[in-house]
């Protein structure tokens, strides 16, 4: 180690001028701290070398000759929730003690042990001091022997080797010392980033050398598989000096310090250069750090969006995959930053599209066993949507229905979407039903409404088709896919409009009449997949037209879902399931709907639906006045 740290100004003094001619460009750099130097400190003693090392009376012990005066400070050492190693306090006069006698900050540099201290100019870059809390920086000086895990290299721990093909990040004395990445005596090996490394670090080589997206262990899962093929490994987006993403040209090149700080990290868990969400805003908020500029995904959460942490709801990456409790949605709950693609074509469902390669979801069959990678784009959806506890309706996204009939959670999508259901939108599986859909288009209309056509209808859909940005890339828009936020209540693509009444069968309050049934209209929804005009000609039902042309809304009657049980009074056929916020029973019978002669006992708007199928003004009166007019 000795013989590593000698100052260059004693090897050059053994070799000689065939050294010298070997260097062509800037050596010691930011570390000639004497008085005609660069280096933002400057000192009134001459000689580069000496500000560290002294040939002759430096101090002893493991030291390399070494000038500045120690440190001594203890450290908080780098530690996180996926973090198997464990560090402990650098040795005195080891190699990462002596780096740290400058860039602690406990000791003023140019206080030497041969000339005391050294009158001094300027100050560091705040950037080059770490304090003595070191938990935002690399780990370092551990406790050996390096354990063993799956993203690491093999050979870190069964032979005290990294993958460096070049040899040049290395173990120091078996473990993980400054000098394993950094060259103290040339600045700018890397000609591109010149942080003193020890070698070229463009596309993440420094960091590939120690860690292994490629690895398997039976029953694990390598956090960073995927990584070669990545957008975030391919991107060729070139990066503005302003944005500070790292020292090279491209997304691409800066690969791993896109996102990660080797020190002084905002997010210290993990070395993110923010937290969370925050670490994926410098690139993903459309503005020009990277070129050209990316869909500007952080404005969707502006909409009515997904709901970011707050208080003590933090995504950690260590969290059970089931959100029991703690429900939450940041980038990394949905996208997988190591091994996701920009989706270039738009296969059909079920499967998991390439931007969410490598995230974990919850199984739809039991809504309990665990995914990981999903397979399918709902089972993702399925780690806060489906059996996790701890779910509440949050008013921001809207009204929310009462059920007539329900499987107890109303927010746990999985028995809606089950193939058991009577009924359900064909999420979690394809179409079953028997019964013929003369309003089911043959193809989805994009956001334009109709000029041209998405994709083919097929027998299965995503949660995206409805919940989706208002203005996604998918169907015709120019914004980001996914249900980051949208202008519409629930995170929907386009507006779903839910009647509603001060009370179970009184007037409702919001009607709709001769509705618009365009893209813009209160049923744009519903209109995506189903030809409004041919329900409204009582295609499917003989009342539609009625009751869509009166104002009312398809919710009154239908769950958007499926029917997530099983009922003795409605049958559950076509999606009937009525909202009983805003149908009462017709006196004592329960509200109720058979399909077999399509007729509903019930009340609505001041009109009671009786068994046999006729109507009749009800004796409950609403206190806005009278009831409607009887259109049937």
């Amino acid at each position: 180690m000795k013989r590593r740290l000698l100052s260059v100004c004693a090897v050059l003094m053994l070799a000689g001028p065939a050294l010298l001619a070997q260097i062509t460009g800037d050596v010691i750099g930011m570390h000639d701290l004497g008085p005609s130097s660069k280096s933002p400190i400057t000192g009134a003693r001459p000689g580069s070398c000496t500000y560290c090392h002294e040939p002759h009376n430096g101090a002893g012990g493991r030291t390399p000759l070494w000038n500045q005066t120690q440190t001594t400070a203890t450290y908080s050492l780098y530690t996180s929730t996926t973090y198997h190693q464990k560090g402990t306090q650098p040795t005195l006069g080891a190699d990462s003690n002596l780096c740290l006698s400058c860039h602690d900050g406990t000791v003023a540099p140019g206080q030497t042990i041969v000339y005391g201290q050294i009158t001094m100019t300027g100050s560091m870059y705040p950037a080059d001091v770490f304090g003595t809390n070191l938990q935002s920086s690399h780990p370092f000086s551990l406790v050996l022997p390096i354990k063993d895990t799956i993203d690491l290299i093999a050979s870190l721990a069964s032979q005290g080797k990294t993958g460096d093909p070049l040899g040049k990040v290395t173990l120091i004395d078996g473990n993980i010392e400054c000098t394993s990445c950094h060259n103290p005596h040339v600045q700018a090996i890397d000609r591109l980033s010149q942080n003193f490394l020890v070698r070229d670090s463009s596309n993440a080589q420094m960091c590939l050398a120690c860690h292994d997206p490629t690895r398997t262990m039976s029953g694990q899962v390598n956090p960073l598989a995927g990584w070669a093929t990545s957008a975030h490994a391919l991107a060729t987006n070139k990066v503005a000096g302003q944005a500070k993403l790292g020292g090279y040209g491209t997304v691409g090149q800066d690969a791993c310090i896109s996102c990660h700080v080797p020190h002084n990290a905002q997010g210290p868990m993990r070395l993110l250069r923010g937290p969370n969400e925050q670490d994926c805003i410098a690139c993903h908020n459309g503005s020009a750090n990277i070129d050209p500029a990316i869909p500007n995904v952080y404005a969707e959460f502006a909409k009515v969006g997904h709901p970011f942490p707050a208080g003590n709801n933090a995504h950690d990456a260590a969290e059970d995959v089931l959100l029991n409790n703690n429900r939450h949605a940041t980038c990394a709950d949905c996208h997988n930053g190591h091994s996701s693609n920009q989706v270039s074509v738009f296969p059909p469902p079920p499967a998991i599209r390439v931007s969410q390669n490598g995230v974990a979801g919850i199984s739809a069959t039991d809504g309990i066993t665990i995914l990981n990678p999903s397979v399918n784009q709902y089972e993702n959806c399925l780690r806060c949507h489906g059996s996790s506890s701890g779910k509440l309706a949050n008013p921001v996204f809207g009204y929310l229905p009462l059920r007539a009939v329900s499987a107890g959670d109303p927010l746990n999508v999985i028995p809606q979407f089950a193939a058991t259901a009577t009924s359900s939108h064909p999420v979690t599986h394809p179409r079953t039903s028997s019964l013929p859909q003369p309003s089911l288009l043959i193809t989805m209309l994009d956001l334009n409404g109709g000029t041209t056509h998405g994709r083919s209808m097929g027998n299965q859909i995503f949660c995206t088709d409805c919940h989706n940005s208002d203005d996604n890339r998918e169907f015709g828009g120019l914004g980001p896919n996914g249900p980051h936020g949208s202008t519409n209540k629930h995170i929907l693509e386009r507006d779903y409009e839910f009647s509603q009444t001060p009370g179970p069968g009184q007037l409702i309050t919001n009607l709709y009449p001769n509705p618009d049934l365009s893209i813009k209209g209160p049923y744009a929804m519903c209109g995506k997949c189903h030809d409004l005009n041919n329900i409204v000609s009582n295609a499917s039902w003989n009342h539609h037209g009625d009751h869509i042309n009166t104002g009312f809304t398809c919710s009154v009657c239908h769950t958007a879902h499926g029917m997530g049980a099983r009922s003795g009074t409605i049958s559950g056929e076509r999606l009937v399931n009525f909202d009983i916020n805003v149908v009462a029973a017709n006196g004592g019978t329960p509200v109720s709907y058979t399909r077999a002669t399509n007729t509903c006992t019930l009340v609505c708007h001041n009109v009671a639906h009786n068994p046999d199928g006729s109507i009749n003004q009800a004796t409950q009166k609403n206190k806005g006045g009278a009831g409607l007019p009887i259109r049937h």
